[in-house]
């Protein structure tokens, strides 16, 4: 088991990463102590594989528990889905001081924290990741959100959970297509702030997709301590160090809007496709060489991740990334490589340059 702190002051929080720790995880609940009555939000899928081991925790450990199921899909990060949670969360929560365990991936993360936010101005959640991509990534950070017809994630906030909990033994029953989903945001992390990282994914591709015991342990470790050292410097996205994270995320963000958050292109999937845009853009501009594109792009291949969109217009990508949230007066901003382990930002990227970056990873869309 190993215990890190991402350090915000009065709102830190422990991520506790481990195999076959979930035994423990009553005792690190009590430790934050924010109350009795706990609202579990999870999809049907983990409440059967996971729940009733998670509710006989929970329960005789002297909690009170109330389980709300979602759809696992991007689709139920909805204005609709979250209000009705909300309602029923009201019903349940009249006269209790609750709280909210997202058991779940990205999604569960994501709706059950922006629900969490705004319920009754802010009540305390906790982040219990089943999946990799949330284990590594979207449960770390306090980016919570759903989203808009037009884009994702368009509706958020900032709010911290109070506990961040992966085990690792949740990942096992995950289906192959989701451990190369997880596998795309590890490699961002070597690319945006460690090649040594990077090397030792070139080096254990094939271990890290059988999920390795001490390999998927180690990599749990590196990557939720590169998020935790980003976002305890910038919690807010003020200051343009929390922003190397979204490399990849403008234009894989608009292929997941632009493919209507279908299941073809998960939130992986498109990321390993928009870091190639991101790629055609510092190369084109001479700031990144070819030979580490082709070693990112390899990676990327060799992960079982995809370079290229089939089926999308471009023209539908390029219309979704305007609504990206990281323009700032007009102004586009993109994450580019520097080098493997270095990433820069780059404002006012052409119109033309960004089409062309499009149309580069979306060939034959139209």
């Amino acid at each position: 088991m190993k215990v890190m702190k991402v350090r915000l002051k009065e709102k830190s929080y422990n991520i506790v990463v481990g195999n076959n720790i979930v035994r423990f995880f009553v005792d690190y609940l009590r430790k934050v102590n924010i109350g009795r009555h706990a609202i579990i939000v999870t999809t049907p899928v983990i409440n059967r594989l996971w729940g009733k081991k998670l509710l006989g925790l929970l329960q005789r450990g002297g909690f009170n528990v109330r389980v709300e199921e979602v759809a696992d899909t991007e689709k139920s990060k909805s204005t609709s889905t979250c209000l009705a949670l909300l309602n029923r969360i009201a019903n349940y929560g009249k006269s209790k001081k609750v709280f909210i365990i997202a058991f779940g991936g990205g999604v569960v993360g994501d709706l059950a924290g922006f629900a969490a936010a705004i319920y009754k101005r802010g009540v305390p959640y906790i982040q219990l990741p089943t999946t990799l991509i949330s284990q590594v990534d979207s449960s770390i950070g306090g980016k919570v959100a759903i989203d808009l017809k037009v884009g994702k994630n368009l509706i958020g906030a900032f709010y911290q959970p109070r506990l961040v909990f992966s085990e690792t033994t949740f990942l096992k029953t995950l289906p192959d297509k989701e451990i190369k989903n997880g596998f795309s945001e590890i490699i961002k992390y070597g690319i945006i702030k460690d090649k040594k990282f990077f090397k030792f994914l070139e080096d254990n591709v094939e271990k890290v997709l059988m999920l390795d015991k001490k390999v998927i342990q180690f990599v749990l470790e590196r990557a939720s301590q590169i998020k935790a050292n980003v976002v305890q410097k910038d919690e807010f996205d003020k200051l343009s160090v929390r922003a190397i994270l979204n490399y990849g995320h403008t234009i894989g963000h608009a292929i997941e809007t632009a493919s209507g958050y279908s299941k073809r292109y998960t939130h992986g999937m498109a990321i390993s496709i928009g870091m190639i845009a991101a790629n055609f853009i510092s190369q084109r501009m001479g700031i990144i060489s070819k030979s580490e594109c082709s070693r990112i792009e390899d990676l990327l291949k060799r992960a079982g991740l995809p370079v290229r969109a089939k089926g999308i217009a471009p023209s539908k990508v390029y219309e979704a990334h305007l609504y990206d949230k990281k323009f700032t007066h007009g102004t586009n901003r993109f994450v580019l490589p520097v080098s493997i382990g270095r990433v820069k930002i780059v404002e006012g990227v052409s119109e033309a340059l960004i089409k062309g970056a499009i149309q580069s990873v979306c060939r034959g869309g139209e």
